[in-house]
């Protein structure tokens, strides 16, 4: 072969690898914080405009698309429900062209309890270590899959969840070594499980002292050991990787709370923002309850996230205000405000979470609409776009394209 072939084969090899370099493997990315660190997805669309293509995504669900290599997966609950059986479905779409590569329902349940009317049945996302993909259905179980959509095991024999006002389901769970970390938080008897990854089988459940939450576990490393964060109502805490023990506790979150904490630097932050407001900078040291003790590193009592999660990318943290598109960013150090409490234009009910790629914050809109920022210590519009369809579920930056799940289709933007 000539010199000039391998040299081109070479290139396609590299470019074809260079298309696919990065993954989304959990709804708030790699390392839990909603920033990609490598994707540089684009800052302009339309409905029609720089969309790579758009497929449809039957059945209700406002969870978090993730992404490995060349595969997409997707939660939903299709059928009419109306005591009707849904059927629970983890669909796999092709990345490159967007036709569905497989599907597989779960399960075909009534659901013993109604939602809110803005939620669905199947909000809980995803997640994937490359080797397998795990599909959590809350009370309907959780399915673990290989990636080519055989089921290697199923926990269909968790207690039935009871949520505040039948408002519904959705913590999503946390991949973390040979765990699968599942967050069981209701108006019954709540616990945090841990699951061996490969098999399903418990290695510990811890009781926990709180009723209905949303957010999702977050592993932190301290001193060469490992805890896992969880946000509670009135109360955040930490546990024991290894040993699912409680390490410290910190009172002054709110009622029901629904983000998810966020880490760096031997920090973890912890936000609620339904009927109240509080935001702690907790540092990992601490042990017992550690509320006005030196390992609180600083707080806020306004203007802090309900539904939204927290976003923290280069030093800053970005939260809104409730579940409106009221803005905020602070030092990650001191809590002091760069900008902010400030009202995006475009935007006024939040559900999905911002995420931070390319230099750029991206903030969704219920309406459809995402309004780019900049990444930056001082608040500038650089564009506003919309899908022309309502989007609840975060959007999720890979390399050069963001895919946005709305609530008929799935999109993939590419320039």
């Amino acid at each position: 072969m000539n010199q000039g072939v391998v040299s081109f084969a070479g290139f396609i090899l590299l470019a074809t690898f260079s298309a696919h370099a990065d993954n989304w493997p959990h709804w708030r990315g790699e390392s839990g914080n909603g920033v990609s660190t490598t994707a540089h997805p684009p800052t302009n669309w339309s409905a029609t405009k720089n969309v790579k293509w758009k497929v449809a995504v039957p059945g209700l669900g406002s969870s978090t698309p993730v992404v490995w290599e060349d595969q997409v997966f997707v939660t939903s609950a299709v059928g009419a429900g109306n005591g009707k059986p849904l059927q629970f479905t983890l669909f796999c779409f092709n990345r490159t062209k967007g036709d569905i590569r497989w599907k597989k329902t779960a399960v075909s349940a009534v659901p013993h309890q109604g939602t809110h009317a803005t939620n669905g049945y199947a909000s809980a996302s995803p997640c994937t270590d490359g080797k397998h993909v795990y599909a959590h259905f809350g009370s309907r179980g959780l399915y673990c899959y290989t990636m080519d959509g055989t089921l290697k095991w199923k926990r269909d024999d968790f207690p039935q969840m009871n949520t505040r006002n039948s408002f519904g389901e959705g913590s999503s769970p946390t991949l973390e070594g040979d765990m699968i970390l599942v967050p069981w938080d209701h108006e019954g008897e709540s616990f945090l499980y841990a699951l061996n990854k490969l098999t399903g089988k418990e290695i510990w459940k811890t009781p926990r002292e709180s009723a209905t939450c949303w957010s999702t576990p977050l592993v932190v490393e301290h001193d060469g050991k490992k805890q896992v964060v969880m946000n509670g109502q009135r109360v955040a805490r930490a546990y024991d990787l290894e040993t699912g023990k409680e390490i410290w506790h910190c009172s002054g979150q709110t009622e029901r709370p629904a983000a998810s904490p966020v880490a760096t630097d031997g920090i973890v932050y912890v936000g609620s923002g339904f009927r109240g407001a509080y935001l702690g900078a907790f540092r990992l040291d601490g042990r017992g309850d550690i509320k006005g003790t030196k390992s609180v590193a600083w707080e806020i009592d306004r203007d802090t996230p309900d539904v939204g999660s927290l976003l923290l990318s280069s030093g800053r943290i970005y939260f809104y205000k409730d579940k409106v598109g009221v803005l905020t960013c602070v030092d990650a150090t001191t809590g002091k405000s760069h900008f902010g409490p400030v009202r995006v234009p475009g935007l006024q009910a939040i559900y999905a979470s911002p995420i931070a790629a390319g230099g750029h914050v991206y903030l969704t809109d219920r309406n459809g609409t995402t309004v780019v920022i900049k990444d930056a210590a001082q608040f500038e519009v650089v564009a506003s776009n919309s899908v022309g369809e309502t989007v609840d579920a975060t959007p999720v930056p890979v390399d050069r394209e963001l895919f946005i799940r709305g609530v008929k289709h799935l999109f993939c933007i590419a320039e």
